[in-house]
């Protein structure tokens, strides 16, 4: 049974990455492996199929909402994005996305407003679906881009094992902020973790 449009859901939390069990713990799959934190430390429950997403309710800042995991691969993660912004009449503003950056170190992560995509492909492509940059963002670090290879290898290869355990000890700040940010207090959320 899908959640009927009638339900009052004001907010999107899209985690982007890659579907299929060879990209599970890659770089570009940041956003992915902050939704499986939350499944395991927040109890929330991922278990919905639409608009090519896998998707679950969450409450984020005093609000109901929904969260996304794009299944449509990360170039094109805004049209399922749409799809849920036009059945749930979610505004664009409160649409958060959590993605990776290659311009951050692991465990560094930075909340931006607004903005272009700064090259992150899954979000570029959100901007072009919904015609806007006016939503807010969690950027994850995925490592040291002067330290890269060919962007797309670095992109899609995984994560050392310290590196995953960085990250799953920065995902409850991550959490903290999207709370705040959800709960319109973004300027304290950019302030602490920033």
């Amino acid at each position: 049974m899908f959640f009927s449009k009638n339900t009052d859901y004001t907010f999107l939390l899209v985690c982007l990455g890659n579907p299929g069990r060879q990209y599970a713990h890659t770089r570009h799959n940041a956003g992915f492996l902050f939704s499986e934190w939350l499944k395991k430390n927040r109890d929330v429950r991922i278990r919905r199929a639409k608009f090519d997403s896998l998707y679950g309710e969450i409450k984020l800042g005093g609000r109901r909402g929904l969260i996304v995991t794009p299944q449509t691969y990360m170039n094109l993660s805004g049209v399922a994005v749409k799809g849920f912004v036009t059945a749930y009449d979610v505004p664009v503003q409160d649409v958060l996305v959590v993605c990776d950056d290659i311009n951050f170190d692991v465990g560094q992560m930075r909340i931006r407003r607004k903005g272009s995509s700064g090259g992150q492909r899954g979000v570029g492509n959100i901007i072009e679906q919904l015609g806007t940059e006016e939503f807010p963002r969690i950027k994850l670090g995925v490592g040291d881009k002067a330290a890269r290879q060919d962007l797309k290898d670095y992109v899609l290869s995984d994560f050392t094992k310290a590196e995953l355990d960085t990250l799953d000890a920065m995902f409850a700040d991550v959490y903290d902020a999207a709370d705040l940010i959800i709960g319109g207090n973004i300027d304290a959320a950019m302030q602490k973790y920033n």
